[in-house]
């Protein structure tokens, strides 16, 4: 089972940060379940084979005064993806530094290897209002800007800074068939 986390504190913005992931779960046929960060149990981490932190709008940032309600994730070994603000929250958890950095649209991001199935030049879909500058985590991606991809040197943990789910979804389906 695919656990989907939501972050966002608006109810409507479900229907633009997390349907379109639940989307890409049905049509690949991925059992999951999809639940706020708030109400998330122990129980519900240990039924998960695979976690998806889905992301949410540039205003709703009150996901990273919350950071330590993810504490779990550093003794976590299954893959974890985080998108946009899923990204942050991985990178809060390990001390990486969150930085106020806009990018809003359409964007090329470069890849220094392939991953995810994309490599090379791709364009992507970004909205966001901070970024991770890493200095644990590698970069594997990045626009002329910032970081976008980030991979854990030593666990299966992926930060995508914009959002596959608008734009580059079959990285998604290629993150729960894949890794």
């Amino acid at each position: 089972m695919i656990l989907i986390i939501q972050i966002q504190s608006i109810p409507f913005h479900y229907f633009e940060f997390v349907k379109p992931i639940e989307d890409i779960l049905k049509t690949i046929d991925a059992s999951f379940s999809s639940i706020h960060y708030k109400q998330l149990s122990n129980q519900d981490i240990k039924r998960a084979e695979k976690i998806i932190i889905a992301g949410t709008s540039l205003k709703d940032n009150s996901y990273l005064s919350d950071v330590e309600k993810f504490s779990w994730i550093k003794d976590c070994k299954i893959p974890i993806l985080g998108i946009c603000g899923g990204m942050q929250i991985l990178a809060a958890c390990f001390d990486e530094r969150i930085i106020k950095g806009q990018e809003i649209g359409l964007h090329a991001i470069n890849f220094s290897t392939e991953f995810l199935g994309e490599k090379d030049d791709v364009e992507v879909y970004e909205l966001h209002n901070y970024y991770v500058k890493p200095s644990y985590f590698e970069v594997v991606a990045s626009s002329k800007k910032y970081p976008q991809i980030i991979v854990h040197p030593q666990k299966p943990f992926y930060g995508i800074l914009f959002h596959p789910e608008v734009r580059n979804k079959s990285m998604i389906a290629h993150f729960i068939n894949e890794i």
